[in-house]
């Protein structure tokens, strides 16, 4: 009867690997990095993969995204979603530091952090924070580059429909005029060199609004990062 209480604590316990249960090991151990983490050719403007050789989808060809590059660690699928599931809808904040580490150690992520001015997160409407208790790619951004983080200046409006349940098409409508830059924020951005962050991609949606108003407003060159890619 005690069984899923002793499983519940083994998995939160630092010292074993969430997703092999080796012990000991760090939260997630490096055999498992090297066979889930491995990297692949992606598109550099909406991260999807792509054959090698190949630099951008048809989509972004026809349809250029608001961004200058985007960047993606793993794939949103086996173990990665488990995991950031885990830290965002059961308050494991404590993952950010492990799934940093992971996205600084994916190709190109370093230098857009270094030459980035800004990292800004994506904000949560006041809804799902009250909801959640805390953003998620907040603390994400403080576990990867805490003096660049500028919080507050990307503002959510409203709250839109949960975009896993909406088709691609309702989704870029659905976050029309949902993200805004904080007026008194909004000359922090001239001329800058900005990482805008997240933790999934899905369709990039949400991600390409919220990189469209950071360019009215005057960022110079907008990477997006996010750790895990829908594919």
């Amino acid at each position: 009867m005690f069984r899923p209480l002793i499983e519940g604590i083994s998995q939160r316990l630092p010292s074993q690997c969430a997703i092999c249960h080796t012990w000991p090991a760090q939260p997630v151990c490096d055999a498992c990095v090297a066979a889930f983490a491995q990297p692949v050719p992606r598109c550099i403007t909406c991260a999807l993969p792509v054959p090698a050789g190949v630099q951008r989808c048809g989509d972004c060809l026809l349809h250029p995204p608001p961004v200058d590059q985007c960047l993606a660690a793993v794939a949103y699928a086996y173990p990665w979603s488990g995991l950031v599931v885990d830290f965002k809808f059961h308050q494991h904040t404590g993952w950010a530091r492990t799934l940093a580490l992971l996205m600084r150690s994916a190709p190109w992520v370093e230098p857009a952090l270094d030459q980035a001015d800004l990292l800004i997160p994506m904000p949560l409407s006041s809804q799902r924070l009250q909801e959640r208790g805390f953003n998620q790619t907040l603390e994400l951004a403080r576990a990867l580059e805490p003096a660049k983080v500028a919080q507050g200046l990307l503002l959510r409006l409203h709250d839109t429909p949960p975009q896993s349940a909406l088709p691609r098409t309702e989704r870029m409508r659905s976050v029309q005029g949902v993200y805004a830059v904080e007026p008194l924020q909004a000359s922090a951005l001239k001329s800058q060199r900005v990482v805008l962050l997240d933790d999934v991609m899905t369709t990039g949606a949400s991600l390409f609004a919220a990189a469209q108003v950071l360019r009215e407003a005057g960022a110079a060159h907008i990477t997006g990062l996010v750790f895990a890619r829908t594919e």
